[in-house]
């Protein structure tokens, strides 16, 4: 079968999806991509205010996301990516530090200093004490206690990872939080592409169209039933699909009851818990400290964090207001995920100003406040998740996964996603052809 006629499925039009799409596409072969909301991008997604579109969570590129600046580069968006460097602040009760230089951590008073000394000597040497070390099933905890000491863990990473984790955060596989900090420093270049991730998004569909794919919104999935050598997928207004093979980028609970009991069946075993996130947006008529994001501990509000992503993409991109994100990471089922937005809203506001009274910045400085959710986020690995780690290829079908569940030991970002869309696309690529190169 050559790769013009052979049909390929991507159910997700998320970052991984769209890359897998573009990928195969331009391959030549014969690409249906399914989105069930009436937006593309996952977590990319955007809203409009005034004449602008804004994300509704906040993302960045890195100087080493390869994978995403080679996928940039070939819907032409990569020279176009704003680089700038970018600082790291603290609040802890209530009381805002600089966090980015020897001078900050020695006026960070939370700490007494002796455990500042030992936090900045031990940060600088983390990554070469991780090195060669069974971190997958070793505890987060376990290795960070017994590096930085009690107090470290209790004042600091304890209430940090516990926002981004949950009640498991102590037991999260060390080699996952040693791969996050090969990625991200307080003082780190970020960067932010040209018209936003809806230009991005836009880009690649277009790319995808272009070279023959077709990428259908408003789309839901209702069933998928698969053998080694067809799928079929049954869409909510009762189409059914005939593919070669389905890429499925939706993660594994969701799949799990969009599949027939036979699939169910083969699909993995392994039961993963997700974090959702509940993030709101200020935009503000005044800019806050110019950290790029600030980590916030025991300061009497339900955020954990404040992403000043103004201090990246500067004001033009928001109308000449300032944005700041704040976020609080939860379960889907918790009672702050399943609270009305304008209650959210309301409440968060009062909490945001608390914070940042100290600033100056008054209600008056609030032009707008925006709430969303997101219901799968960040998994939450298990010890030893490396062995345990889902394969790609679904036996006895010819479903092919594509999840946050196989990013790991990689942090979730765009990049780990591309680098999983290349990665799959290869494998699609060389069942048709298993000595070509084609991605």
């Amino acid at each position: 079968m050559s790769e013009s006629t052979r049909h390929v499925v991507v159910v997700g039009g998320g970052i991984c999806g769209l890359a897998v799409a573009h990928r195969l596409s331009h391959a030549g072969t014969r690409v249906t991509l399914l989105e069930s909301s009436d937006q593309l991008g996952g977590l990319g997604t955007f809203f409009p205010t005034g004449d602008r579109w804004v994300e509704r969570f906040y993302h960045c590129v890195m100087p080493t996301d390869d994978s995403l600046l080679a996928l940039l580069g070939d819907i032409g968006a990569r020279d176009g990516v704003r680089w700038k460097p970018t600082r790291m602040g603290m609040v802890v009760d209530g009381e805002h530090y600089g966090f980015n230089s020897a001078l900050d951590l020695l006026r960070f008073t939370p700490l007494r200093l002796r455990d500042r000394v030992r936090f900045g000597v031990v940060s600088l040497l983390l990554r070469r004490l991780g090195k060669g070390k069974d971190l997958d099933n070793l505890r987060a905890e376990d290795w960070l206690r017994k590096l930085y000491g009690d107090v470290i863990w209790s004042e600091l990473f304890a209430p940090m990872f516990g926002s981004k984790f949950g009640d498991a955060f102590g037991d999260v596989p060390a080699l996952y939080l040693w791969q996050r900090l090969g990625r991200e420093s307080n003082v780190a270049t970020r960067g932010y592409p040209e018209g936003g991730y809806k230009a991005v998004i836009d880009a690649l569909r277009a790319s995808i169209e272009a070279a023959g794919g077709v990428v259908r919104t408003g789309t839901p999935v209702q069933g998928l039933r698969s053998t080694p050598e067809r799928s079929h997928v049954a869409l909510a207004d009762g189409e059914v699909l005939e593919a070669d093979q389905v890429v499925s980028t939706v993660p594994l609970p969701l799949l799990r009851g969009l599949a027939d009991a036979e699939l169910a069946d083969r699909l993995p075993t392994l039961s993963l818990p997700y974090q959702g996130v509940v993030n709101a947006l200020f935009f503000l008529k005044r800019p806050l400290t110019g950290n790029y994001w600030a980590p916030v501990l025991r300061s009497g509000t339900e955020f954990d964090g404040v992403i000043e992503m103004s201090a990246l993409a500067g004001t033009e991109v928001y109308g000449g207001r300032h944005l700041a994100y704040v976020m609080h990471y939860t379960g889907r089922n918790s009672a702050l995920y399943q609270e009305d937005s304008e209650v959210v809203a309301e409440r968060w506001t009062r909490q945001f100003l608390d914070l940042h009274r100290d600033l100056g910045l008054t209600e008056a400085d609030v032009d707008e406040v925006r709430v969303f959710k997101a219901p799968f986020v960040e998994p939450v690995y298990p010890l030893g998740f490396l062995e345990r780690r889902p394969s790609v290829e679904v036996p006895g079908t010819s479903v092919l996964l594509a999840t946050t569940a196989h990013i790991y030991p990689d942090v979730t970002s765009w990049n780990s996603s591309v680098a999983l869309a290349d990665e799959v696309s290869a494998m699609v690529l060389a069942a048709v052809d298993p000595v070509a190169e084609r991605v």
